[in-house]
Parts: structure tokens; sequence; C-alpha cells
């Protein structure tokens, strides 16, 4: 059955088309109901189909070289998956299972091969949604990839912090351990040298009193400069994950072109070798 008009134009990638380019559209494309668990296609099947989430949920997965299940989209209602694969005719590359009741339109290659027959500029008003979700792809990409953690925390850091950060590197330091040092030998020469007319006498009480304070303030105050490197150690740890990540997919990405520039060599060796035999 057909789909209604005003569906397509809730989708991101047909937002752009008129009334006429819609109704074209929604006259070729097809609205699918998937129960739960039922999957909508599989690794290996015909890539000539794509679908577009309507309502529902869909796991979109693949299996990695240790033979286990991988999610790699959860697309939201609006968004389309299986869509490479249905532009290029390849077999799908995932596998895609309803997770509860969905509704999904089905786009067939033929589908979008009429209206762009019937109505060329919309081919140019999809290719302009998919080229601002390849720019916002990139900027997210870029601004994730150059994040610097520390910049990240200082953003982020209240007035307290900072000034717990400024105490602990202060109190980390040998100009505080020098004046600290100095501070209390004046304190005990003086007190000593007064004797019986000092303020704070021998065993020096008061100095004491002053010292506990002082380790009662600092500790807790370093404790949470500590808490917030321990912050930082995470994140630097996530990004560099993440660049780990994507040079694994960038490598694995190369292989397998130089695989396949292998078997297209093969291929033309084998003709050449089939034509010089004739």
């Amino acid at each position: 059955m057909g789909c209604n008009p005003e569906v397509l134009q809730k989708v991101p990638l047909f937002a752009l088309l008129d009334e006429d380019e819609t109704a074209i559209l929604a006259g070729q494309v097809e609205l699918k109901e998937f129960t739960p668990r039922q999957r909508i296609y599989k690794i290996g099947d015909p890539g000539g189909r794509a679908y577009v989430m309507v309502t529902g949920s869909v796991r979109v997965t693949t299996v990695d070289e240790d033979h286990q299940e991988v999610i790699v989209d959860q697309p939201s209602a609006g968004e389309f998956f299986g869509f490479a694969s249905m532009l290029d005719g390849t077999p799908h590359q995932t596998n895609a299972i309803a997770a509860e009741e969905t509704s999904c339109i089905e786009v067939d290659r033929d589908d979008i091969a009429i209206l762009l027959q019937r109505k060329p500029h919309a081919g140019m008003d999809m290719l302009a949604v998919l080229g601002r979700q390849f720019h916002a792809s990139q900027q997210l990409v870029r601004l994730r990839a150059t994040r610097n953690p520390n910049e990240v925390i200082e953003t982020e850091a209240t007035v307290g912090e900072r000034i717990a950060d400024g105490v602990a590197r202060f109190g980390g330091s040998w100009t505080f351990i020098i004046l600290f040092a100095m501070v209390l030998c004046i304190y005990t020469g003086t007190n000593s040298v007064l004797r019986g007319s000092a303020w704070d006498p021998y065993p020096f009480i008061l100095l004491n009193l002053f010292l506990s304070m002082l380790a009662a303030i600092q500790a807790p105050v370093i404790m949470m400069s500590q808490n917030r490197q321990d912050t930082k150690d995470r994140l630097r740890g996530e990004l560099d994950y993440e660049v780990n990540r994507r040079a694994e997919a960038e490598i694995q990405g190369l292989a397998r072109k130089m695989n396949l520039l292998g078997d297209k060599i093969s291929d033309v060796e084998d003709l050449i070798r089939e034509r010089t035999q004739k």
C-alpha cells in the first residue's frame, strides 16, 4: 500500500520536496508493518530497498571478527537505515530487526528513479539534505577529535573548583614549603626568646591549634583537586579510546580497499591471460 504524504514530509531526507514531488514519491513507496523480533533484512540480502522509521524501534546490528553481535544503529522516527546499500545496489552489510511493533516506509531504487525522472529538481533537494547531514557529521567528528580534556574541564569548572586547584597547586610547591618553614622558625624562635612574656610559650599549643585547623581545611581542598584530576584522566582516556577506534576503522577500511584492488588486479590479469591465449 502507498504512504501518506504527510508522513514523508516528516522525514528529514524528503523535507525539502514540494507537494507534487512528495505526492509522486508517496504513490511509489510502501508502508510496512513489522512485529516484534521480525527480521527486516539480514546480511547478504539484496540491497535494493531502504527503510525509513515511522514508529516503533529497530536494531541495526553486525557481526564482528569474534562472531559477536554489535549494535550499529538504533534509528529514531524519521531516520533511515539500509540507505547506502540501496543507493549502490550492493548486498546489505548489517542485520535489521524490529524490537517492537514497528512501521517503516520501504523505499526502492526504482521509487527514487521514478521521482527523479518526473521531478529532476527533487534530486538536488535530497542531495542538499544529505550535504547538511554530512557537514554536521564532519563538524561533530572534528570537534570530538580535537577536544582538549583540560579545556573541557576548565570551561565547566566552578569558582570553588578553581580555588581548590589554586590551593592545591600552591600547597604542593617549594614556595609554600619554604615560606611555611620560615614562618614556623620565626614563630617558634620569637616565642622561645620572649620566654615568660611569650604569647605562645613552649610547647606552642596555639601553633598546634593553627596547624590542625590548616590541615583540616587543606585536606578536603586537595581531595577536591585530585577528584578533578581523576576526571581529566578519565576524559583523556575516553578521547584516546575514540581516536584509537577511529584509527582502527580507517586501517580496516584501507585493508578492505587493498583487498578489493588486489581482486580487481587479479580479474584484469585473468582477462589479459584469456585474450592472449586466444
